[in-house]
């Protein structure tokens, strides 16, 4: 070892043989090195069974973020070397990370063509304004008409081949990328949009908005699918995640 090293590591002392100054810290870089080995041994034996390094999906943004970030949590803890790629989409963005087969699977407010999935959970969405918005003040239940005189605030399609929507009730609206962005628009009375119950259950339960009283359509109904890209090719981590996330949704849903 000495002859290898170019040094001089152990020196007799008696009968033993013990390790020099610089015996010592090669000795404890050593076992760093050794620990770190082990771990690689470990990340390769669950690559070995199959565990892919990275786990990708693509999640609607009506999907609640607080119960996405649970189960991430869950699945993390559970192994905590598989590294977590998510895309937040709308739409089309989600229909087309299926098909180029981006993601492991996808949280959709639809099934895209050519793919099956399942009902992951029911969702109620609902025409909210902040309680100072003029549709809150007409003292009487809110008509299609009075939508149409406000501005409506609309979350783009993500998608690249997105086509222009017609579906719109006005023209007066604005057209943002992030959840976020317009429920901060909507919080501070600019416009009016319609929102999953559970994304805004908080600004609910403060009343920071308020839903409004229409004379019909105060809500809607829908659902979101839990869809494979390819079942048959998914790995053990990408079913362990949908796993998770189903038996999380169920449990919040058996609450509710």
């Amino acid at each position: 070892m000495e002859k290898a090293l170019g040094m001089k590591v152990f020196e007799i002392r008696g009968r033993k043989a013990v390790l020099t100054a610089a015996g010592e810290v090669l000795y404890r870089r050593g076992k760093t090195l050794l620990d770190e080995a082990g771990r690689l041994e470990h990340v390769a034996g669950e690559l070995a069974k199959g565990w892919e390094a990275e786990i990708r999906l693509a999640v609607e943004i009506v999907f609640p973020t607080w119960l996405l970030v649970q189960c991430m949590g869950a699945f993390s803890a559970e192994h905590p070397d598989a590294r977590i790629e998510l895309h937040e989409t709308v739409l089309g963005g989600t229909d087309e990370a299926l098909a180029a087969r981006r993601v492991d699977f996808a949280i959709a407010s639809r099934l895209p063509p050519g793919f099956i999935g399942d009902i992951l959970m029911p969702v109620r969405t609902l025409c909210v304004a902040a309680p100072t918005h003029p549709l809150h003040h007409l003292g009487r239940p809110a008509t299609l008409d009075d939508l149409r005189r406000h501005r409506h605030l609309v979350i783009r399609d993500s998608g690249v081949h997105r086509t222009r929507s017609t579906g719109f009730l006005n023209e007066q609206r604005w057209t943002v990328s992030h959840k976020a962005t317009s429920l901060h628009a909507i919080v501070l009375g600019f416009g009016y949009a319609w929102f999953p119950d559970e994304a805004i259950r908080g600004e609910l339960e403060r009343g920071a908005l308020l839903p409004v009283p229409l004379r019909e359509g105060a809500e809607r109904q829908g659902a979101l699918y839990l869809v494979f890209a390819d079942r048959d090719t998914a790995g053990p981590g990408a079913l362990r995640l949908a796993d998770i996330i189903r038996t999380k949704v169920k449990e919040e849903c058996e609450r509710a």
